[in-house]
């Protein structure tokens, strides 16, 4: 398949393209497909201007980077362990550079790997991703007719069109199990099913020490309570969309964790001490004195790197948006 190709190119040549994929199939092609897939694509994704799709807490300059390395060095420190004899491993940092990119930290080095990247780490390591499980591929379930329905993408008559299935994949049809015998007609629940699968890739390297990511999710009991209309968007050029169909390829797909998900998945995995908090709660709790001496410095001002503070720790900006998950393991 050339260069040229387009999304509709190889959706079409997709087994049962015509009769219906699986939505986690097609969020997968649209993100990670090697030719036309959003993340594979050379072009700038994050950034404040309209260049950009989408910023993150590293497009605030390296204040986000100096407060989680005091953080994770603390968090070691409560259990006896010396920073410096780990290893700082982010994965998903984007090619611009990652959170700890030209700052001082007290690790034993810093390694980022890209999005798709083959994962290849051991020993002491401080594992961080930020807003790397969002980014994952994910089904889609909607009530309709008196029972929970898995959602596919079809090509028919030159477009793509939403579809269900006549019978649901076998790990979408166990959660339906989870689900709600009755809920209210065209409830939808997007599924990040594989965000768990990512991390069990994650913690299956022979790594101990910290877990930590950050990203924005919900409880299960809140995806089947208050979000009818599902998590999944899109965003393009700092503006979020509600069309999942619309310029597959082009666009950022995302949709909300479920930290209940991930949390247990990190237990299971033998992490203990395993929370989940808001990210101003994180940061104020694990990484105060760092805070402190941020907030002494630049007392009296309203310098840059006090407004990209305010910006990562008051409720209505990213403080209580996004939320850290952590946990040790021996």
């Amino acid at each position: 398949m050339g260069s040229s190709s387009t999304f509709l190119d190889v959706f079409v040549a997709e087994p049962g393209a015509a009769e219906g994929v699986s939505f986690v199939r097609f969020t997968e092609l649209a993100l990670y497909h090697p030719i036309v897939g959003y993340y594979r694509a050379p072009r700038r994704r994050v950034g404040r201007d309209r260049q950009a799709d989408f910023y993150t807490a590293t497009s605030l300059g390296p204040i986000f980077g100096e407060l989680v390395a005091a953080a994770a060095a603390n968090l070691l420190r409560t259990r006896g362990c010396e920073p410096g004899e780990h290893a700082f491993v982010e994965i998903g940092a984007e090619p611009t550079g990652g959170a700890l990119a030209n700052i001082l930290h007290p690790f034993r080095e810093y390694r980022t790997f890209a999005f798709g990247q083959p994962l290849n780490f051991s020993g002491p390591c401080v594992v961080f991703s930020n807003e790397l499980f969002d980014a994952q591929p994910f089904h889609s379930v909607a009530y309709r007719d008196g029972r929970w329905r898995e959602l596919g993408v079809a090509y028919r008559s030159g477009q793509l069109v939403e579809v269900e299935l006549p019978q649901p994949t076998a790990e979408v049809a166990a959660i339906i199990e989870r689900l709600p015998r009755e809920s209210a007609e065209g409830y939808r629940v997007d599924l990040p099913l594989c965000a768990v699968s990512l991390f069990q890739h994650i913690a299956a390297q022979p790594w101990s020490g910290l877990f930590l990511a950050f990203d924005y999710g919900k409880s299960w009991e809140t995806l089947l309570a208050e979000h009818p209309q599902g998590t999944a968007r899109t965003y393009s050029q700092q503006r979020l969309g509600n069309n999942l169909l619309e310029r597959p390829g082009e666009v950022d797909l995302t949709c909300h964790v479920c930290w209940d998900w991930l949390a247990d998945a990190l237990r299971r995995r033998h992490f203990t001490d395993v929370v989940v908090e808001s990210q101003e709660a994180f940061f104020i709790k694990r990484a105060g004195p760092a805070l402190q001496n941020l907030m002494a410095a630049e007392a009296g001002t309203f310098s840059p790197r006090k407004q990209a503070l305010m910006q990562l720790l008051h409720p209505a900006h990213m403080g209580q948006k996004f939320q850290a998950l952590h946990g040790l393991r021996e």
